[in-house]
C-alpha cells in the first residue's frame, strides 16, 4: 500500500497540487486520471520519488518515503517497478539484454540465474521466442510487454506505469490493461498508472483517483463511475464518445 498525506508542490509561484490525500490499495489497479495539466503526473513523479513535495508525506506501507535516505531507501527503490510511456527500452540492446538490465544493476546473480528469471518474465508477457530481437524489430505492443517484463523482473512490490496504453490501437491496449492487472493481482503488488484512457478506466479501474485543478476532486472505483454526481467527473468521463454512447443506452433503458 502507498498513502499520500497532504501533499503540496509547487514549482515557483505555481501551486500544482494542492493537499492531495489518497491511498493506493496492494493487489488492485489504482489509477490516477485528469485532464492534461491537473496534476496528475506531478502526484505520480511525487509517488515514485522522482520528485519532493513541497510539503506532506508518502507512505510505503510503514516507511514515511519521504523522509528515507541511504540504505534504507535503496531497500524501498530496489522494490519499486517502471512501465515508462514509451517503453523507455534501450535500442542497442536485445530484448533479453532490456529485461536482464535491472538484474545486472541490483543484483549478484549468475548469468544462469539471471537468464532463468528473464526468461520466466518474458514467458509471463508471452514473448517466448523473442530473447534475441531488437527493439526495432518488434511492434509497439511488443515493445510494451518488453517494458512490463523489465518492471517486474525484481520482483517489485510497487508498480508504476505511466501512460501505458498510449500509442496502442484498442485491442492492444485491452491486452495490456489485461496483463498488468492480472500481475498485479498474482503478486500482490500496489500498482498506479496515469492513464487518461477511459476504456482502461471502466475495464481495470478498481480504486480511480481523479485530478482535477490539482486537487483530488473523486475517489472510488469503476462501478461508482457511471452513477457518481460529481460534476467535474462527469464532464471528465463523457468527454468519451464511447462512454456518451454507454451513458444513453443506460438512460433509454431505465
Amino acid at each position: 500500500m502507498i498513502r499520500a498525506e497532504g501533499i503540496f508542490k509547487s514549482f515557483g509561484d505555481k501551486e500544482v497540487l494542492k493537499g492531495i490525500n489518497a491511498t493506493f490499495e496492494a493487489g488492485k489497479t489504482n489509477l490516477i486520471i485528469g485532464r492534461s495539466g491537473a496534476g496528475k503526473t506531478v502526484l505520480l513523479k511525487i509517488l515514485v520519488g522522482l520528485l519532493k513535495p513541497s510539503s506532506g508525506t508518502i507512505w510505503y506501507d510503514k516507511d514515511n518515503f519521504s523522509q528515507l535516505e541511504g540504505k534504507k531507501l535503496r531497500e524501498i527503490r530496489l522494490k519499486v517497478g517502471m512501465l515508462f510511456q514509451g517503453s523507455a527500452l534501450f535500442d542497442s540492446l536485445t530484448v533479453q539484454q532490456n529485461v536482464q538490465f535491472p538484474l545486472d544493476m541490483f543484483t549478484n546473480l549468475t548469468y544462469k540465474e539471471k537468464l532463468a528469471r528473464v526468461n520466466e518474465c518474458l514467458e509471463r508477457v508471452s514473448l517466448e521466442n523473442a530473447n534475441d530481437k531488437y527493439p526495432s524489430e518488434i511492434s509497439g505492443g511488443m515493445q510494451k510487454r518488453v517494458g512490463i517484463a523489465r518492471a517486474i523482473v525484481l520482483n517489485p512490490t510497487y508498480l508504476f506505469c505511466d501512460e501505458p496504453n498510449s500509442g496502442l490501437d484498442p485491442k492492444t491496449s485491452i491486452v495490456i490493461d489485461e496483463l498488468i492487472k492480472d500481475i498485479t493481482i498474482e503478486n500482490n503488488i500496489t500498482t498506479i498508472i496515469n492513464t487518461h484512457d477511459m476504456n482502461s478506466v471502466m475495464e481495470i479501474g478498481e480504486n480511480i483517483v481523479f485530478i482535477h485543478d490539482g486537487y483530488l476532486e473523486w475517489n472510488g472505483s469503476r462501478n461508482q463511475v457511471l452513477d457518481s454526481t460529481n460534476v467535474r467527473l462527469q464532464e471528465f468521463i463523457f468527454a468519451s464518445p464511447f462512454l456518451q454512447r454507454l451513458r444513453k443506452a443506460a438512460l433509454n433503458n431505465l
